[in-house]
């Protein structure tokens, strides 16, 4: 019923006059009719909230959009973004990669063109990959991960002078260096031997943290190497002034092809379900983040995204006083794309979407590949 229509109403309702005898109202009644409505209407509306739960309106809370960006725990900034990266061993180098939109594999000289207005629109961070082309790159030691004139080296120290300002990512792993393409070294029989994997991923974390990377991430899944990450920062005296940031619950699965692509990263034989947590390992994934936090982690990172955001939220209730980051991974962003470019929703809808799912889930980092459209967007 309308306003109007129940002014009308209440009038004829308390006019004992027949119709043929009404009269046009004067003004003051037309008031008086006004409140009488009003007052009924306020009635009419008390009896229906007391007769339920008073708690159960809702929508004056959010019915303005600040009010409405107000009820969420965590909102989107600049600050929580980290943007990867993928450096490769020839200068010159910069080549999209087909699996992941609008991403590429870029050489020393291409870096500092790229995040200059970056960081002008307020880029914080970024996570280095090193991608080495060179034939001779890969040995089954994983011996150029380290290398001096390495990508990820040169790139730290290039970084560190260009922008002092940019908090530098160091992802730790040996997959991108080995010829056989597993994240550690391997047994006669093909089998990783942890021990021998763990002593290299904390020397390659060691030589990344001299080379000025503000943050190691190692993300290889061997058991025991962010206590002996820790214990060689200890022993070199830079604890202090390095974050340790844990890939704790890292899940095997089909999300990673376009990161594989990019990286040349994709093993020769078999796969990484031996070290990788299995899709439904919700108990194990939450014994890794207890365990990565004893051993002295001060991130804990959850990798896939978005199919796990049941561990973010455990991460963050298991390390209640410590970050959470995620990984939106190189298959969710390309799952986006499609299904964007198919014209089954908005891409920035979407993007927005996914990322504040996993916020709201426990996370306050984001690894995202959609950091430089996100950059734009916050501004709008």
């Amino acid at each position: 019923m309308s306003f109007s229509t129940l002014v009308n109403d209440l009038t004829y309702r308390d006019d004992p006059r027949p119709a043929s005898a009404r009269t046009i109202s004067t003004a003051t009644d037309t008031r008086s009719q006004i409140s009488r409505a009003r007052s009924y209407a306020s009635t009419a509306a008390t009896s229906v909230s007391i007769s339920g739960d008073i708690s159960s309106q809702l929508h004056g809370g959010y019915s303005h959009p600040l009010a409405r960006s107000w009820q969420a725990e965590r909102q989107l900034t600049k600050s929580m973004l980290i943007y990867p990266l993928f450096i490769t061993d020839n200068p010159d180098e910069s080549e999209l990669i087909p699996s992941l939109p609008g991403q590429r594999r870029m050489g020393l000289n291409k870096i500092i063109p790229l995040l200059q207005p970056l960081i002008a629109k307020g880029l914080k961070s970024v996570i280095l990959f090193g991608v080495p082309l060179a034939p001779s790159a890969k040995d089954a030691l994983g011996t150029a991960a380290d290398d001096p004139q390495g990508p990820v080296i040169a790139a730290l120290r290039l970084l560190r002078r260009a922008f002092p300002r940019l908090f530098l990512v160091a992802d730790v792993c040996l997959c991108e260096y080995t010829s056989h393409g597993h994240c550690g070294i391997l047994n006669e029989d093909g089998t990783l031997n942890n021990n021998l994997s763990v002593d290299r991923i904390s020397d390659v974390a060691m030589a990344y943290a001299e080379a000025g990377a503000h943050c190691v991430a190692p993300s290889d899944m061997n058991d025991g190497r962010i206590r002996a990450i820790k214990l060689k920062l200890i022993e070199a005296g830079i604890a202090h002034r390095v974050v340790l940031m844990s890939y704790s619950a890292k899940f095997s699965g089909c999300l990673y092809g376009p990161f594989r692509d990019a990286a040349g990263s994709c093993p020769s034989f078999g796969d990484r379900r031996c070290y990788q947590l299995p899709p439904g390992g919700r108990g194990l994934a939450r014994r890794a983040i207890h365990r990565d936090i004893k051993e002295g982690a001060d991130i804990i990172m959850v990798k896939p995204a978005t199919q796990y955001l049941d561990i973010i939220s455990d991460a963050k209730e298991i390390g209640k006083d410590m970050p959470v980051a995620a990984y939106h991974v190189s298959g969710e962003y390309a799952m986006i794309h499609a299904a964007a470019k198919a014209g089954v929703f908005d891409l920035k809808a979407m993007a927005f979407e996914a990322t504040e799912g996993i916020l709201r889930a426990g996370a306050s980092i984001v690894v995202s590949y959609f950091t430089p459209e996100f950059l734009d967007w916050l501004d709008t």
